[in-house]
């Protein structure tokens, strides 16, 4: 899935940030207020049928509709250096762990697994690791979400301002973050990896755009669906206010004991709607992008 560059020299290595880079923006830009949406499904406590504007629109739900939509854009800031710095982590990040497990350990995947399901398996552990290493940007993550939920965290303070006095409190939630992170980047590539070997695809990084599409498509509903009710949780314990200290089995307990299980999947079904134009989206515009400024870089 990842966009793989044309050599491994300075030049292609920052071809491949600068296209990553764009794409994330580009993809941030369109499905930001779809994030927002499934954020603000996520961290509702309440009923939703008959309260489904006031869930979503907030404060602005009787607005015109113009304002509606601009308020779907909160946090547009710390999402924006979040959005990039995770893509070009993860468009390179990954490709270099599956580089390392291959070069030290394909001897065993191969002799494990067999060598198409060894090739597979590689992908998905590295997938894995990448996710895992991701929690280094949790900070941007949780101002994102709490400038998408709960705006009033921020009390008129600035960004320099909020990481000088909260410290490692933005860290809240960083094992509940690795513990999402890993089986869905697992299931994100390794089910990616899979669908391209059904399809009878030699190498990944020469599979046609129709394959990646169908590849990305179930990656990104495999994984999306194998992390929701940690996700979920996660988003309930960043959105709180910064002085509130949250544990994760409280906030599961207390919200299968009221919710049910089914409140473990909230906000679901609008990721899953986005995820299929969205991956391919930012994978065509990363592999197109990434090539146009290595003529350049």
């Amino acid at each position: 899935m990842s966009p793989v560059a044309g050599g491994k020299g300075k030049e292609s290595g920052t071809a491949r940030i600068l296209g990553s880079g764009t794409s994330g923006i580009a993809e941030l830009l369109v499905f930001h207020p779809v994030d927002t949406i499934a954020k603000r499904l996520m961290s509702n406590k309440s009923k939703i049928a008959g309260n489904l504007s006031t869930i979503v629109f907030r404060e602005h739900a009787t607005a015109p509709i113009t304002k509606r939509l601009l308020s779907l854009f909160p946090g547009l800031g710390y999402a924006a250096g979040y959005k990039v710095s995770q893509r070009i982590y993860k468009f390179g990040g990954q490709p270099w762990f599956n580089d390392l497990i291959s070069s030290r350990y394909k001897t065993s995947f191969t002799n494990t697994f067999g060598e198409r399901k060894g090739k597979m398996m590689m992908q998905a552990a590295a997938g894995s690791l990448t996710g895992i290493g991701e929690v280094v940007l949790l900070p941007l993550d949780a101002l994102k979400i709490k400038r998408q939920v709960n705006p009033e965290a921020f009390r008129g303070r600035g960004v320099v301002r909020i990481f000088m006095e909260e410290g490692t409190t933005l860290y809240r939630g960083w094992g509940w973050t690795m513990a999402r992170n890993a089986p869905g980047s697992f299931a994100l590539f390794g089910a990616s990896a899979a669908t391209k070997d059904l399809l009878g695809v030699k190498s990944y990084a020469q599979a046609t755009w129709t394959q990646n599409f169908l590849a990305s498509v179930v990656g990104a509903v495999a994984s999306i669906t194998v992390a929701a009710p940690l996700d979920v949780i996660k988003t309930r314990i960043q959105n709180a206010n910064f002085e509130t200290r949250v544990a994760g089995l409280t906030v599961f307990k207390e919200l299968v004991k009221n919710e049910g299980v089914s409140g473990l999947f909230k906000g679901l079904t609008p990721k899953i709607l986005v995820v299929g134009p969205k991956l391919v989206f930012s994978y065509t515009l990363a592999q197109s992008l990434i090539p146009w400024f290595a003529n350049y870089v």
